[in-house]
């Protein structure tokens, strides 16, 4: 089920991306269902040769993303993340989604949010031919952890500047309350994000903050 129709994701966005990767896999349309119901069906008919594949082109990459960032359910948008990641590595997966929530539009930046969880799926040399013969894959395609703080780093700065209230519980989800978590460069910013809190006065803000400090006290 779809996470928030109010999400500012249109769903004809959503068929225009799932369209394009339809056409570039040679899927035929798959009927003239209800415009909501239609981008799901095509995109149920692209998920299977996504995986069918031991590499995808590289033109298609953008067009997957779009795909993974535009899907307005979160428990669907994995169909696009996960081939994503075997083909192109887990490093190109999570900078490309941290772009998206540097400089993309708050739907954008909402999708890429949703899409981030999918983007730590664990990798499996039964799951995909995208493995090398013996289960051999490059350690550098999947090496993340500068990138998982560049995610950090950006949704304190999207949190900071985000008019929106919704924008704000977005990107809260996704950060930890414990400060180890967080690499020492971006302690600063991190303690001038929890000052903004205390004082912000949403109560979910404000939650998140006093288990950010229950943390530290223990």
């Amino acid at each position: 089920m779809a996470e928030d129709e109010q999400s500012g994701i249109e769903p004809r966005s959503f068929l225009t991306c799932v369209t394009e990767l339809a056409g570039l896999l040679g899927v035929g349309d798959v009927g003239m269902e209800p415009k909501h119901r239609h981008a799901r069906h095509l995109a149920h008919a692209v998920r299977k040769p996504l995986f069918e594949h031991a590499s995808l082109p590289e033109e298609w990459f953008a067009p997957l993303m779009a795909a993974a960032v535009y899907d307005p359910d979160p428990s669907f948008c994995r169909w696009f993340v996960e081939p994503a990641v075997y083909a192109f590595g887990r490093r190109r997966v999570m900078a490309a989604l941290v772009d998206y929530l540097r400089i993309g539009t708050d739907a954008e930046r909402a999708g890429a949010a949703r899409a981030w969880y999918s983007a730590h799926v664990p990798l499996r040399a039964d799951r995909s031919p995208a493995y090398g013969p013996g289960g051999v894959r490059d350690p550098a395609l999947d090496e993340s952890q500068d990138i998982k703080a560049a995610w950090l780093e950006a949704s304190l700065r999207v949190f900071a500047e985000a008019t929106e209230l919704r924008m704000r519980h977005r990107v809260l989800l996704g950060l930890p309350t414990s400060r180890a978590a967080y690499p020492q460069y971006l302690h600063e910013l991190l303690e001038s994000t929890l000052a903004s809190a205390r004082v912000h006065a949403d109560p979910h803000t404000r939650r998140w903050v006093a288990a950010a400090d229950h943390e530290e006290e223990g």
